[in-house]
């Protein structure tokens, strides 16, 4: 590890929906800005393996916990399990996440029940759970997404409405916390190249007109902004919706 720019030393982050992709590219940049990094996974133990051992490997500490965001009490579990290991909370990415894209004529209540239990619940459990335990100057950063204000797309009305959810609890957590000097932002990716939405794919094809870059994003990308959010850099950044989407709201 580069010893000279780990701006989160001494710092403990939990990254829900950790064990892939966006989340575990975050989990990633944390642990090697000087973090001790906690995630969670629902069904990929060997992924979440696979993260935990390439932080190990380059000096860091991390710790793999079996949470579905779905399930309330195995979020309140995994904070807890987080404090109790490495001593406190002071970063919570609020990553996991689903979706579903379909008709609104055809979408079944399971599927919804689904969408909102993970996109929405889950953020608020894991919110809730973890400001019990956060001290002054801590991060919340949640994971929404670009459709919560554009969706150029049929099918996507659900999940745009749980992600607009995120925005809105985003901004009102923001008043709730800052007396605790406690930072509550939104990061609003757009299309980024990842197992469920790869770049080469004939929905990712399709996309790309609607990017302004011409390109898919990338998993470091995000991670190296939520990194930023956690910093010290950005303590004066709270109640945002930020977006890191190629143009793609332009």
């Amino acid at each position: 590890m580069n010893t000279n720019s780990q701006k989160l030393t001494g710092k403990i982050a939990l990254v829900t929906g950790g064990s892939s992709s966006i989340g575990a590219a975050i989990a990633k940049r944390l642990a090697a800005d000087g973090a001790a990094v906690a995630i969670t996974y629902s069904s990929s133990p060997g992924k979440a393996d696979e993260v935990v051992h390439a932080i190990e490997a380059a000096g860091g500490k991390a710790l793999a916990i079996k949470a579905d965001a779905a399930d309330p009490e195995a979020v309140r579990a995994a904070v807890t399990q987080t404090v109790e290991k490495f001593g406190g909370i002071d970063i919570l990415v609020n990553n996991a996440g689903t979706a579903v894209v379909a008709p609104i004529d055809k979408f079944s209540m399971e599927d919804f029940e689904k969408v909102f239990a993970v996109n929405v619940r889950g953020v608020f459990v894991a919110t809730q759970e973890a400001v019990r335990h956060m001290r002054e100057g801590g991060r919340i950063i949640n994971i929404g997404s670009v459709n919560s204000d554009r969706v150029p797309f049929g099918g996507g009305s659900v999940y745009a409405m749980s992600k607009a959810a995120v925005a809105g609890l985003t901004r009102g957590l923001a008043r709730d916390l800052g007396a605790r000097k406690i930072t509550v932002n939104n990061v609003q990716p757009g299309p980024v190249d990842t197992d469920m939405n790869p770049a080469d794919s004939d929905w990712g094809r399709a996309t790309l007109p609607n990017v302004a870059l011409g390109r898919y994003g990338h998993t470091e990308e995000i991670a190296s902004f939520v990194a930023y959010l956690a910093s010290p850099e950005a303590g004066y950044i709270t109640g945002a919706g930020l977006l890191i989407d190629g143009g793609y709201a332009a």
